[in-house]
């Protein structure tokens, strides 16, 4: 019998983040073990629910949930951030 994961609220706030991950390209996709090329819609609207989850969960976390979705959200905005500014970059010859 295999061993299930922890079921918390940090494992949730994992799989949206790996999930995000895989959409920037930056993770290879759990089902396939292939990386994706970036798709920077699906990552955006990962980084939009996680922004959800970190609004409507406000003031019920633990101080450390609220520490990890904070630090979670702010590496994958920073990381978008990126993968945005790459994607409109002219390619040099």
């Amino acid at each position: 019998m295999t061993a299930q994961p922890d079921i918390s609220f940090n494992s949730l706030v994992i799989t949206l983040a790996t999930s995000a991950a895989v959409h920037l390209g930056d993770a290879a996709d759990p089902a396939t073990g292939q990386k994706m090329p970036p798709n920077l819609d699906a990552a955006g609207h990962m980084l939009d629910l996680l922004a959800v989850l970190a609004e409507k969960t406000k003031g019920n976390l633990t101080p450390d949930e609220e520490r990890f979705l904070t630090q979670v959200l702010y590496e994958l905005r920073m990381r978008f951030t990126e993968a945005k500014a790459g994607e409109s970059r002219i390619v040099a010859p």
